[in-house]
């Protein structure tokens, strides 16, 4: 993956999030708008008195309410393929809802002698006002959008019919308000995006780091270790084959002597990338095991497919040449192969005990070949 598909991907995963964290935050307030709405229009006995008014209102907040819950739940289960539409449908039913509050306070404020009714739907609009910018906070503009279509009608109506100027110059201060905390909000829940982001990459940069071999970029004992054991046990439950081939490059100390260190540290990540081209299952785990030593674990394998691979890799290297500052290296490897299924209550290290008994074998044998253990089959 590239740096710009890794950059898309994460970009893609936050947005994701967000959208994530803005339904959750705004389902529970569905509950409040159907339990609000009743008690507006019953406080007062203002249904008595207004009831088409109340219908309608109740008609319409009920409709939208139960719509996004069902388009929550079915959102959910739908194919990423629609994300786009679902995610639009979202962010407009919810400027829908705080329309029909908005509209309905400005209303109300238009009725005579309704003075109780008109503050308690004041208090009631104002307090779902400010929760649903505080739980839209995430994003911005649907932030802004709800509280100017739940405040700018009651807003606009004080001022075309000049009844109660004092009362929407009020509710325009509490508008603007409520937009710089949403700019403040904002702000501070991408910087703890943010920050929470910087964290997880640099914590997998350490699992990496502590995972990898510096020197040459493959894994190291440590994760084939752990590896191993994970596979162990798995292929133990369900009656697998685990094949572990242990290479060691022949005479490796001669380069170090004749050539030197780094000459000896190129060759060895040379050795690295040619082992890595011949195991490229997605599945097979290639380790720098330690010194010259590479090993390599096989899930799901036998012992025949897993020497036909080895041998592939000792003779690749053996034509394999590193040309280092104009002097040019070659040698050859030898591997142990061994497979096995994993018996109850056997620890996984005895799988490369054999794979070292057969490498040991393929040492004593000449070198520059491939030897299964437990029943030896040199193949050169």
């Amino acid at each position: 993956m590239t740096d710009t598909e890794v950059v898309t991907f994460e970009r893609h995963k936050t947005n994701r999030r967000v959208i994530h964290d803005l339904k959750k935050r705004s389902s529970i307030g569905l509950v409040f708008y159907i339990l609000v709405s009743f008690l507006m229009v019953s406080a007062d006995a203002f249904y008595t008195r207004h009831q088409a008014l109340s219908l309608i209102f109740l008609s319409a907040n009920l409709g939208v309410c139960f719509f996004r819950l069902l388009h929550l739940v079915v959102s959910a289960k739908t194919p990423d393929l629609y994300e786009a539409l679902n995610n639009s449908i979202f962010f407009f039913s919810v400027v829908i809802t705080a329309l029909i509050w908005g509209m309905m306070l400005a209303m109300i404020m238009l009725l005579d002698e309704e003075h109780t009714s008109q503050m308690i739907a004041l208090l009631c609009v104002s307090g779902l006002c400010a929760g649903g910018v505080v739980a839209f906070i995430p994003h911005r503009i649907i932030a802004i959008l709800y509280n100017f279509a739940m405040l700018m009608p009651v807003i606009i109506t004080m001022i075309v019919s000049g009844a109660n100027l004092t009362i929407g110059i009020l509710i325009f201060s509490f508008s603007i308000y409520m937009v710089l905390m949403v700019f403040r909000g904002n702000g501070e829940y991408w910087d703890a995006l943010e920050n929470e982001y910087l964290l997880e990459i640099k914590s997998r940069e350490m699992t990496r780091l502590s995972n990898t071999d510096a020197l040459t970029g493959l894994y190291n004992r440590r994760y084939f270790n752990d590896a191993l054991d994970r596979e162990w046990k798995r292929s133990g439950r369900e009656n697998n084959l685990v094949s572990v081939i242990l290479f060691d490059i022949d005479h490796f100390k001669k380069i170090n002597d004749t050539f030197g260190h780094q000459a000896g540290d190129e060759y060895l990540r040379k050795t690295a990338r040619m082992l890595i081209s011949v195991f490229k299952r997605e599945s097979d785990t290639v380790a720098r095991f330690g010194g010259e030593e590479f090993t390599v674990l096989l899930p799901g394998t036998d012992a025949e497919h897993a020497c036909r691979l080895a041998l592939d890799a000792i003779s690749k290297i053996e034509t394999m040449i590193l040309e280092y500052q104009g002097q040019k290296i070659r040698t050859t490897i030898s591997a142990g192969i061994t497979s096995s299924i994993p018996a109850f209550n056997t620890r996984s290290d005895s799988i490369v005990v054999d794979a070292d008994k057969a490498l040991y074998m393929a040492k004593q044998g000449g070198r520059n070949r491939g030897v299964i253990f437990p029943s030896p089959v040199t193949q050169e």
